[in-house]
């Protein structure tokens, strides 16, 4: 559990670890146990009333303001080598003074409330912070590793590169690896967030901890348990747990002034109102309640359980963030670049347009033919794209320089770039300058050296490229692509996107150079990329995203995750993150107000001890529950 969670309030948040056990919340409920029992004793036995009053109060806030107020400030203040008292210690002054005063009623109330107060933040500072930790559990500890003599279950740490593994119907995948032998559909939203199982066979690549369906298959470990994807999911959670806004960050260092502050002005206040008239029992007990009021436990608490909360919403999407303080500045970010291929684009090559000029469903099958003996990205995207009419055996040849060519009926047919043509139709030509003009590579089909098809491919725009273009711009931000393809190709992908920018050519090691000259145009700047070549970019932006299916340097260098290749995920993330910032100055803004109410209240005269516990608590439940809103809804 992340270290700033674990109390309401103050720098003490990185020595408070909430390992007692439930032993906090036992003597809190036989503080208050007894507190009930004082009301019963007759009036004649007041000493013993006290006395119960008394035993009431120091039990109940043992853990709150004993440990947590005196202990960490004592603690805080060794390590700081300076005074860093917390608010905690306010609450115990307070109650003190009302028990110095006699009134033991209102002692043992004020430490019951906020002591109450204070564990029912926990618990729903807790409830977001479970949802992160859910992911935790999901790590398989065994696997059935394959040996001469048959399987032998082994603890997943002791895997190696290479291992054989068999993975039966209904169990985790324990490691990353590769499908040897079997077929099966496998759930994958424990670490993409997709809903939908993917099926899997020989060759396919399987990830630890999704779970596998119906069928059984055997795989190879291509990485050892350190180093799997769950294994970075699981570092970017506890890096995330680490981290904290930047608003939480100005509030924690503030807090230990602010309670100085009001330490002196206690003493001084009480002074002020003896000189003017008041009786130095009334004096002091003015004192006692701006002790109560000024506490800032509602605004230490302002910030922690909205940005769990953000973070434990984007979790259950498929998006992983290192801190909640890349959450903030990406919700202020003016400028976001794009990396083109595999982050805008599908990253291969589909085919787009195709135009023959004999029998189609003939050619169709001869052009298949060819292109089933080749391993060429383009030979690829063709098989995916036509259906054969009949399967031709053709024997092919791989020409460097010239392409496929193989005979079929006496004729020899030849698939390769236009350049190794001559003698083409003008038409043709012409054709085929247009669809290189779009950013399409085309390649030619001919039978007997002449010219007689064309088939255009493109790494064409994912599905939510476009979506997730528009939104940023209908919010002011600035879209640039940037791309190491020709400024022709970068530009019709970015006609397609209605990308404002197009910076094209650019060498992998530039990439850095042109984010630091947007962020000197723009300031705050996202970057999003998915290779190893979008590394130094990522690290350099703001904000660097990273798209889950691109390489481990690109996830282990960026801010957020992408864990699904889906950019709607990246508006969700910028959506969360903009409502994060929003409420979390909302809270700054009730937490502020209720102090700056409560002091005047209490000053003058309206309110009392009691009833400033009870506002003040109330306010800090409030932006609990406040922040807590963010685990629900888009």
């Amino acid at each position: 559990m992340t270290e700033q969670l674990k109390t309401c309030c103050g720098p003490d948040k990185h020595l408070h670890d909430h390992t007692h056990g439930k032993t906090p919340i036992v003597l809190y409920l036989i503080g208050l146990a007894l507190f009930i029992i004082a009301f019963l004793i007759p009036k004649e036995y007041a000493v013993m009333t006290n006395v119960v009053l008394v035993i009431s109060t120091i039990i109940a806030g043992y853990h709150v303001v004993i440990l947590e107020g005196i202990g960490h400030t004592i603690e805080n203040t060794k390590i700081a080598k300076k005074f860093m008292p917390n608010s905690h210690i306010l609450m115990g002054l307070a109650a003190i003074g009302a028990s110095i005063m006699g009134n033991f009623y209102e002692a043992a109330l004020l430490i019951l409330i906020f002591a109450g107060a204070h564990f029912l933040e926990d618990y729903a500072e807790g409830k977001s912070n479970r949802e992160i930790s859910k992911l935790l559990k999901m790590n398989p500890t065994t696997a059935r590793l394959i040996t001469d003599d048959g399987t032998k279950e082994v603890s997943v740490e002791s895997l190696k590169i290479g291992d054989k593994i068999q993975v039966l119907n209904g169990d985790q995948v324990p490691i990353d690896g590769v499908v040897l032998s079997g077929t099966t559909s496998i759930d994958e939203s424990a670490i993409n967030g997709e809903s939908m199982p993917k099926e899997k066979t020989i060759g396919d690549t399987v990830l630890q901890s999704t779970i596998n369906g119906t069928g059984s298959f055997t795989m190879e470990v291509t990485k050892e348990s350190g180093d799997t994807v769950f294994a970075q999911i699981l570092t970017l959670v506890k890096e995330n747990q680490n981290n904290q806004t930047r608003a939480a960050s100005i509030i924690q260092k503030f807090e230990p002034k602010y309670v100085t502050i009001v330490l002196i002005s206690v003493p001084v206040v009480i002074l002020l109102f003896f000189i003017f008239g008041f009786t130095f029992f009334d004096a002091f007990y003015k004192g006692l309640v701006l002790l109560v009021a000024a506490s800032p436990c509602a605004l230490a608490a302002s910030t922690v359980s909205v940005t769990l909360s953000a973070a434990s919403n984007l979790a259950r999407r498929g998006v992983l963030s290192k801190g909640s303080a890349y959450l903030t500045e990406l919700s202020n970010i003016k400028a976001i670049m794009f990396d083109k291929t595999g982050t805008l684009t599908n990253g291969r090559p589909e085919v787009t347009d195709y135009t023959f000029f004999e029998d189609e469903d003939t050619l169709t099958d001869i052009i298949l033919a060819l292109e089933r003996n080749s391993n060429h990205p383009l030979a690829t995207a063709i098989l995916d794209f036509f259906e054969p009419k009949e399967i031709l055996d053709i024997e092919t040849t791989n020409h460097i320089g010239k392409g496929l060519e193989g005979s079929y009926n006496g004729d020899v047919y030849r698939i390769g770039k236009p350049t190794s043509f001559q003698d083409v139709s003008s038409n043709i030509t012409k054709e085929q300058e247009a669809l290189a003009h779009s950013g399409k590579t085309v390649v030619f089909i001919a039978k007997n050296e002449h010219v007689i098809g064309l088939i255009a491919l493109m790494d064409t725009p994912k599905y939510h490229a476009k979506e997730a273009v528009n939104y940023f711009k209908s919010r002011g931000v600035q879209t640039t692509m940037i791309t190491g393809d020709s400024e022709e190709t970068g530009r019709a992908v970015a006609d397609m996107l209605d990308i404002d920018a197009v910076i094209a050519d650019v060498m992998p090691e530039d990439k850095s150079r042109v984010v630091s000259e947007q962020q000197k145009r723009y300031e705050t700047v996202a970057m999003v990329g998915d290779g190893v070549n979008d590394a130094p970019a990522l690290v350099k932006a703001n904000v660097g995203i990273a798209m889950g299916n691109g390489t481990d340097v690109a996830v282990e260098v960026s801010d957020i995750v992408l864990m699904h290749n889906d950019l709607d995920r990246l508006i969700n993330t910028h959506n969360i993150a903009t409502r994060m910032s929003r409420v979390i100055w909302q809270n700054i803004f009730i937490a502020m107000a209720v102090v700056l109410m409560l002091i005047v209240l209490g000053l003058t005269g309206i309110t009392d001890i009691a009833w400033s516990v009870v506002l003040h608590e109330g306010s800090t439940i409030v932006v609990i529950l406040n922040g807590l809103r963010l685990l629900l809804g888009k």
